[in-house]
């Protein structure tokens, strides 16, 4: 089962481009972030042509997320991230797909930092802690998938003393995302590779991606339920390098059937 996260940066205005990747790649579910649609904007149908059912969270203008199943039943369990009923941003959806539970979700940026935007990107961090851990307590298989806008270590980050001023590399984040994976969750990618500089995202500006000046800021995180399938993970460079796509790139992990495990 191949189950990739990718933020789109614009849903429809790069619709060409998720639809090339899904023929491409094949996956079976996918989260999917920053979809910059209203509810009623979300390209349904062609997803459906494309074999694929969704629910999804729309917000317009910026924010947004779905969940993509090929073949797999789907059923939506909440689109907000508990903990503050005021809330109105679309940056929260999960879902039954098939056996497991899949939380996609698109972490604030917090620039800039500091002020109120990083205020609330580490009050939705503190939020998504407490869940992360209601949801180990249920001890059934989740994935934490998405676009945490976090830069976890040096290694994922192309020059990261370049980045010390930018809430994606502020020691508080990083130590909420360290904090929330010793809760018990398996960062996948780096996980299969431990040591090597894996990217997500690269900037338009100063042919970022020609250099390979990237960042690593989407991650699929495993509970201790679904971590054993874990068999290769990657990340579809190629494709931030085709016509107007999106800065960052579909990062994916591949799990082992329930009866080879």
């Amino acid at each position: 089962m191949k189950i990739a996260t990718y933020n789109t940066n614009g849903i429809n205005g790069r619709l060409p481009v998720l639809l090339k990747w899904l023929e491409e790649a094949q996956p079976d579910i996918v989260c999917l972030q920053e979809l910059k649609a209203p509810q009623d904007k979300f390209p349904q149908n062609a997803l459906l042509a494309a074999g694929y059912n969704a629910v999804w969270h729309g917000q317009k203008m910026w924010n947004g997320v779905a969940i993509l199943s090929k073949d797999l039943p789907l059923q939506e369990v909440r689109n907000v991230l508990p903990g503050d009923d005021g809330d109105d941003h679309s940056r929260y959806i999960e879902a039954i797909v098939g056996r497991m539970l899949v939380c996609c979700l698109y972490l604030p940026n917090g620039n800039p930092a500091p002020g109120p935007k990083f205020d609330y990107k580490m009050a939705w961090f503190k939020r998504l802690k407490k869940h992360a851990k209601y949801l180990l307590s249920e001890e059934v298989p989740v994935i934490l998938a998405g676009d945490y806008n976090v830069i976890p270590t040096e290694k994922d980050a192309y020059k990261p003393e370049r980045w010390t001023d930018n809430a994606l590399f502020f020691p508080e984040p990083r130590k909420a995302y360290k904090d929330l994976v010793k809760q018990g969750w398996i960062d996948s990618i780096r996980h299969i590779y431990p040591d090597e500089a894996i990217y997500t995202f690269w900037d338009y500006l100063r042919n970022a991606y020609g250099r390979n000046a990237g960042l690593r800021l989407d991650h699929l995180l495993l509970s201790p339920q679904v971590a054993p399938r874990l068999v290769a993970a990657g990340v579809d460079t190629h494709v931030r390098g085709w016509e107007k796509s999106s800065d960052h790139a579909p990062a994916w992990i591949v799990l082992a059937d329930e009866e080879e495990t």
